[in-house]
């Protein structure tokens, strides 16, 4: 497998920019760890904020933050999970070879060969047998340092019966304008568990972002993903796919992106769908009041009775700014319910009138239909991310377009 990575250290990614990675350097690997969140530097604390991170971890499970190459903070709550660097879940347990580099391949890209020859840290999270977690878990990946490339695996374990829900803030600390975040994460749900996972970006304008997801999940199991992207930042691309292999296994994507000026955006979301009953639903909501956005969604059936949709809409917002949209279908089978739909545009002149005809200015009724629209690519919306949602539309003035 490292032969593998060394000779895939040059392969260009598929989709994206490419990204010249020797102008990066490795991220710190000896930032001394902390006994509690509130020990942590008030600029790194700030950060974890701008990405729905409570730095006090107040409503929180449990918490483990990565600051460059460095896990640097962890918190447990109860007994009802493990969660720890990955690197020491490697020590603690022999058969986690089994799960680890298997949903994602070492040699994909140049950015995967990295994160694997980098011996990367990460988080682990298991869910133990039958167990409920009450409270999310929340982990935070910062980018701390001019020029850093961060390489990050980590690996979540939801076993049977049980429940978990992980929110994960990737940010940068003020002061860091150039740097480029690879982030490879492996889950799995097993039969009978249920996984929701929610992941909020908050980068600098210069920075690289190039996640790397795969996720299987088996019988009656059940994995929700929530990606959020308000703030500006240079180049994105991310295309996680969940294999639906267990009968009855459900998947559901729900993506919102803003591409802010200079931004370039290629998201996705792909499910294969080879479990009997297996269902899928991917919704993405993108607008762009500058930037380049593409939103892609691949739904591939394998397997007898299923169903699976599709729906991707977007906005233009002003007079510059790319929206693309690239819905795909793939069937094996004759016996499979697949549907999509894709909608691009402007905001309807009718809308904004029958809104200012309530009493709100032009610019009120914009907002209110772009906040609306943002709101629906997540469904039951946490507080800060609404707030989030209104700060980005006041800044960008999205009303002046």
């Amino acid at each position: 497998m490292r032969k593998r990575a060394e000779a895939a250290l040059e392969k260009k990614a598929a989709l994206g920019e490419d990204i010249d990675l020797s102008k990066f350097r490795e991220g710190a690997r000896d930032i001394p760890e902390v006994s509690s969140l509130e020990e942590l530097p008030e600029r790194t604390r700030e950060a974890m904020l701008r990405a729905s991170v409570v730095p006090s971890g107040e409503g929180r499970e449990g918490s483990l933050v990565i600051l460059d190459n460095s896990m640097v903070a962890r918190s447990v709550a109860s007994d009802a999970y493990e969660l720890m660097d990955v690197r020491a879940a490697m020590q603690k347990h022999d058969w986690l070879k089994d799960y680890a580099w298997k949903l994602v391949q070492p040699d994909a890209d140049k950015y995967t060969a990295s994160t694997y020859l980098a011996d990367a840290p990460g988080y682990f999270i298991r869910a133990l047998p039958g167990q409920h977690v009450k409270m999310p878990i929340q982990t935070c990946l910062l980018v701390g340092s001019q020029n850093t490339a961060q390489t990050v695996h980590n690996i979540i374990i939801v076993e049977e019966g049980a429940s978990l829900e992980v929110v994960t803030g990737c940010v940068s600390e003020g002061g860091v304008e150039e740097a480029i975040h690879m982030g490879i994460s492996e889950f799995y749900v097993k039969k009978g568990g249920k996984l929701t996972f929610t992941m909020i970006h908050n980068w600098a304008e210069q920075i690289g972002v190039r996640p790397r997801t795969g996720v299987l999940v088996e019988d009656n199991a059940s994995y929700i993903n929530n990606y959020v992207i308000l703030k500006k930042v240079r180049t994105v691309q991310t295309y996680p796919t969940a294999h639906l292999v267990g009968r009855n296994s459900v998947a559901q994507f729900n993506t919102v992106a803003v591409a802010q000026p200079g931004a370039d955006l290629d998201l996705g979301s792909r499910a294969v769908l080879s479990g009997v009953g297996s269902r899928a639903e991917i919704i993405s909501r993108s607008l762009t009041t500058g930037g380049r956005v593409v939103n892609r969604g691949s739904l591939v059936g394998k397997a007898a009775d299923i169903k699976a949709h599709l729906e991707c809409r977007g906005l233009i917002l002003g007079d510059k700014g790319v929206n693309i949209a690239i819905p795909e279908l793939e069937a094996h089978i004759p016996d499979v319910e697949m549907t999509h739909e894709a909608s691009l545009g402007k905001i309807a002149k009718d809308q904004v009138e029958y809104i200012m005809s309530r009493g709100l200015t032009e610019d009120e009724a914009v907002g209110m239909i772009v906040r609306g629209f943002l709101e629906v690519g997540i469904r039951n919306i946490p507080e800060e991310l609404k707030a989030e949602i209104d700060k980005t539309i006041a800044q960008a003035e999205l009303a002046k377009g």
